[in-house]
């Protein structure tokens, strides 16, 4: 009983090892290791094949194996099974009967989605759970079943095809595949041409690198646009399982018109009429061609076969209109009227194809079509040709009115020579004048190099000349007079104002120019003029050259400066000018201050005087109040017959400080001369005499100020009701006191502000008649001295301000 179970058992073992390895070779290295376990010695598995079709159509469950092991002779046993299909997914797949044995498979299986399960079975004691052998791994292969038919990818395939394809293959690949299992009958298919509308040219399949799964169209002939646009073949995949599986797909093939059509003239000769030495279109040219309008195939090109050889002619097409356009592109001048033929030959951009019964043409293009075009070349009246187009004349400037500059020589094949005339037409200066028959230029004014008219040292001149013939025709010429320089201008200064800033610098720059060209131009010389006061004051530095400096050469009262100069050129032609030189005080730059406003602020300080000044005005009337209102009245007799004209005098505001007017000056760098003289820097003398100052001229001339007077006398006189008493106060208290008053003042000063305007005299305005009321400025003090009786008789003002006061300081028994 022993050894048949075992043979059993080893018959078992051996039938299942091949039928694995055959269904599943990439896992028998694995399997070998698992079925060693079921060749121990003793104890051994016993189970039938498990065969699973693919979707089996049931009814489920389904048994499809019983499992024995020899353990159930010593123990009670029980089956238990594990892995893909029971424990893990997909789940519920896989079931034992755990007594009999019995394995089932509850629903269909697509081998397409689990082609294998792996499952282990183990036999269990049924008293204690425990194992009692080692666990038997079986891998579950599922047979394949032709479920799956060939699918193409795409399904519809679109593609564009130029007529004019040579025959061969077409730009239109189709593949397919079957999830069916690989290198199976049921995988494998084949594809082919079912249909296709229309029929020729024939249309098959060629395999691609010798892959069935992947081929191209292919045809033999050629396609026809105007017969057939769109074709539409049907491709057809079938398998070689049981049983058999196909599917389609459809190709839409849109043929694209190629050149098949030569282009056509719309006639048969052209002719065009143009004028000698006109550039211009002259014809449009039309043409015919049956290809697709807009494309390369249907788009014309022209060429001039004959008749071009000096290429006058040119022809293009017209994007537009597909027309050739001719044109002249080059005059050529006949003799006579004359007809030029030109051959012109058309063809399209895009090379022909043709296709005669279903079979492209081969060989050379036939030669393209040509049109004769006649074109009639008109003889016109040639113009005057002079010599040359420009003349070049070389003259002197300032030369003597009536000089001939040009005669014109003139050429004209159509007419007659002496009947040419001659206009000036342009003459910017007006300086010639033309012989209307011969054309001779003769000035009429002097010409100077120097004009505005003249471009880079040259004059120009325009002529034409016109002949007789229908309609007349004109010549130009152009005479270019280049002008010799003569030394006619004198050289002067770029400006004849500047600014010298005292409180910075001592000189200005001085620059001259000249009109004329060298060697009459620069370097120049510069002098100044013969006035020897001018060279103790200025210098100039350098003397020759483009420009030169005047330099002061002392300190200088700000004021206004006329400067004489003498500028000479290169060769000795010079002239006299004034330079006017301001010297002021400058703030920035070359720009002089201004005025000081006329008006001033009041500060902290002046608005406080003002309300104390007010405060005691208050108090002041308050007393007088007060002393006129007491409780007893004392009644003082007055002197009022005497009262004073109590009028308001205007008086001119003589304050402010010294505002610079420079017309005023009298103090310009004098210093103390013999005889009480004051002496200028230019020639200048101003004699003090009798309190006065007046001003001679030397003859240097540089400032000037009318006479003056500046004596000030006031003579007043002081009444009362006692006496009489009159002083005179003379500014001008004596000739020698005055001198020598002035001499101490300005001998005072520093020697930067001796000659400042600030200390010259101050011219005060007339302030009126005077006053009828004696004022307190007339009380002389140096005839007084200490004596003060003259207080008692102040006039009939202060006697009735006083008798006022008495009243109030009697009334209060105040002791002064």
């Amino acid at each position: 009983m022993t050894k048949i179970n075992f043979f059993l058992f080893l018959l078992a073992s051996i039938h299942q090892l091949v039928e694995v390895t055959a269904s599943n070779r990439h896992v028998a290295r694995n399997r070998e290791k698992r079925d060693t376990v079921l060749i121990r010695s003793k104890r051994r598995w016993v189970l039938s094949t498990i065969d699973i079709e693919e979707n089996m159509s049931g009814p489920f469950p389904a048994k499809v194996t019983q499992l024995f092991n020899d353990k159930e002779e010593d123990f009670t046993i029980k089956f238990r099974i594990k892995g893909q299909g029971v424990t893990t997914a997909p789940l519920g797949l896989f079931s034992i009967d755990e007594n009999t044995g019995d394995v089932f498979v509850h629903r269909p299986i697509d081998r397409e989605v689990n082609p294998m399960f792996h499952v282990d079975f183990d036999v269990l004691d049924r008293k204690t759970n425990a194992e009692v052998d080692k666990t038997l791994s079986f891998n579950v292969e599922i047979k394949d079943k032709n479920d799956n038919r060939p699918e193409f990818s795409p399904v519809t395939i679109r593609a564009s095809i130029p007529e004019n394809t040579p025959q061969g293959t077409l730009p239109a690949t189709l593949q397919a595949h079957d999830n069916d299992q690989k290198d199976n009958p049921n995988s494998q298919f084949t594809m082919s041409v079912v249909s296709q509308e229309p029929a020729l040219p024939k249309l098959s399949l060629k395999l691609m690198a010798g892959n069935h799964k992947i081929q191209q169209l292919n045809f033999t002939g050629c396609f026809d646009y105007d017969k057939e646009k769109r074709y539409k073949v049907l491709v057809e995949a079938r398998d070689q399982g049981t049983p058999v599986m196909s599917s389609t797909a459809t190709v839409f093939l849109d043929i694209t018109d190629s050149n098949t059509h030569a282009p056509q003239f719309n006639a048969s000769r052209y002719s065009a009429e143009v004028m000698e030495m006109v550039l211009k279109e002259i014809l449009r040219i039309g043409v015919i061609d049956k290809d697709t309008p807009n494309t390369p195939a249907s788009k014309a090109k022209f060429t001039i076969v004959k008749g071009n050889e000096e290429e006058n002619y040119k022809i293009e097409t017209d994007p537009k209109t597909n027309e050739g356009v001719l044109s002249v592109i080059k005059g050529k001048n006949y003799v006579k009227t004359e007809i030029i033929k030109l051959e012109i030959a058309v063809e399209n951009e895009e090379k022909l194809f043709q296709c005669v019964d279903g079979k492209p043409v081969t060989g050379p293009n036939p030669k393209p079509n040509t049109v004769i075009v006649d074109v009639k070349v008109l003889d016109l009246n040639d113009a005057p040709v002079f010599k040359k187009s420009i003349e070049i004349v070389y003259r002197n400037e300032n030369t003597d009115a009536g000089d001939v500059l040009f005669i014109p020589e003139v050429k004209d094949e159509d007419s007659d020579v002496n009947k040419i005339r001659y206009e000036l037409v342009k003459d910017p200066g007006k300086w010639v004048t033309i012989d209307p028959h011969t054309g001779k230029i003769t000035t009429v004014v002097k010409m100077d190099r120097e004009s505005p008219y003249l471009i880079n040292g040259s004059y120009h001149l325009e002529i034409h000349a016109i002949d007789d013939g229908h309609p007349p025709a004109t010549g130009t010429c152009t005479v270019v007079i280049y002008l010799g320089d003569a030394n006619d201008n004198a050289p002067s200064l770029i400006s004849n104002q500047t600014v010298m800033c005292g409180n910075k610098v001592d000189r200005v720059n001085v620059m001259a120019s000249d009109r004329d060209a060298p060697p009459f131009g620069s370097p120049f010389s510069f002098y100044l003029g013969e006035e020897e006061d001018l060279k103790n004051i200025w210098k100039l530095e350098p003397t020759t050259g483009d420009n030169t400096s005047l330099i002061s050469l002392k300190s200088l009262p700000y004021g206004n400066y006329s400067v004489p100069l003498k500028i000479q050129d290169q060769q000795g032609l010079g002239a006299e000018t004034v330079l006017q030189v301001v010297v002021c005080d400058c703030a920035g730059g070359n720009v002089c201050r201004g005025r000081l406003p006329y008006f001033s602020r009041l500060g902290p300080a002046g608005i406080g005087l003002l309300l104390a000044g007010l405060l005691l005005l208050a108090l002041l009337l308050l007393f007088c109040f007060l002393c006129e209102c007491g409780g007893e009245t004392l009644h003082i007799p007055l002197d009022l017959q005497d009262k004073g004209n109590q009028t308001l005098i205007i008086y001119n505001e003589e304050g402010g400080g010294s505002i610079y007017k420079p017309e005023y000056f009298f103090t310009n760098g004098y210093r103390k001369g013999e005889n009480g003289t004051l002496r200028g820097p230019e020639g200048y003398g101003t004699q003090y005499s009798s309190g006065m100052f007046q001003e001679m001229s030397n003859g240097g001339g540089v400032m000037s100020m009318p006479f003056q007077s500046w004596s000030m006398a006031r003579t007043n006189t002081v009444r009362s009701g006692v006496g009489h008493m009159s002083r005179t106060y003379s500014m001008a208290r004596s000739d020698r006191n005055l001198a020598e008053h002035i001499d101490r003042k300005i001998y005072g000063l520093p020697e930067e502000q001796k000659d400042y305007p600030e200390y010259s005299q101050r011219q005060y305005y007339y302030e009126g008649r005077g006053s009828d009321c004696e004022s307190l400025d007339k009380l002389s003090t140096s005839n007084l001295g200490d004596n003060l009786d003259f207080l008692q008789n102040l006039g009939p003002k202060f006697n009735a301000l006083g008798g006022i006061c008495q009243q109030a300081i009697e009334r209060r028994n105040v002791q002064l």
